[in-house]
């Protein structure tokens, strides 16, 4: 059975919140999640360009414009209108999740803070 609407991977989700403030080339990406997760989060280049392809196939990101920097190709990505709703979609889930959680252990006692 396949998932009309899977949920974001960690990566992906940080990936597509970076993107809210603008179009970023991967290491401007790569910064803006790390500064997002307090450095908890470091996002491999490997996995960013995996993760901007299937965004991208998915029609959540948009690849832009391309500049040249120090001889080397810098492309943008920005958020699409698709990506903004699934991440507002997937920021509500993990929300209701996490109240679930924070519900239940706050009922046994224990403080999840």
């Amino acid at each position: 059975m396949t998932q009309r609407n899977p949920s974001l991977t960690e990566p992906q989700y940080f990936i597509l919140a970076a993107l809210m403030d603008g179009p970023l080339h991967g290491y401007g990406i790569i910064k803006a999640a790390e500064r997002a997760t307090d450095g908890r989060l470091r996002i491999a280049v490997g996995t960013l360009y995996g993760a901007l392809d299937r965004l991208e196939r998915a029609g959540l990101v948009a690849g832009g414009d391309e500049e040249i920097v120090d001889g080397r190709a810098r492309r943008y990505y920005r958020l699409t209108e698709a990506g903004l709703e699934v991440l507002g979609r997937e920021a509500q889930r993990m929300q209701q999740a996490a109240a679930v959680v924070i519900n239940r252990t706050r009922q046994a006692g224990v403080n999840p803070a």
